[in-house]
């Protein structure tokens, strides 16, 4: 039984968000970041220092932070390479 009211779960939301936010853009470790993920969510809860509940919240809130981030960083790199064509185009033009 858990001792701490931590909620939740740093480790798993911390692990669930990489696995999402790396996965997107290296698809090729998407499933084995995401296995990886769900043994260190499963750990917490299987050494007793979680509740299940604690860990489930915290892949949630991992999720949707993983994706967030690689939504954000796909649109940084989308704008970066329409600056740079039109940088190349202009210089073409000169």
């Amino acid at each position: 039984m858990p001792t701490s009211t931590s909620f939740p779960s740093g480790h798993a939301a911390s692990a669930a968000a990489f696995a999402v936010a790396v996965g997107h853009l290296l698809p090729a470790t998407r499933w084995p970041l995401r296995t990886a993920a769900a043994t260190v969510a499963f750990s917490r809860v299987y050494t007793g220092v979680h509740y299940p509940g604690d860990v489930v919240i915290a892949t949630a809130v991992g999720t949707l932070l993983g994706a967030a981030s690689a939504r954000v960083t796909d649109l940084i790199v989308r704008k970066r390479a329409k600056r740079s064509a039109r940088a190349a185009d202009a210089g073409q033009d000169g």
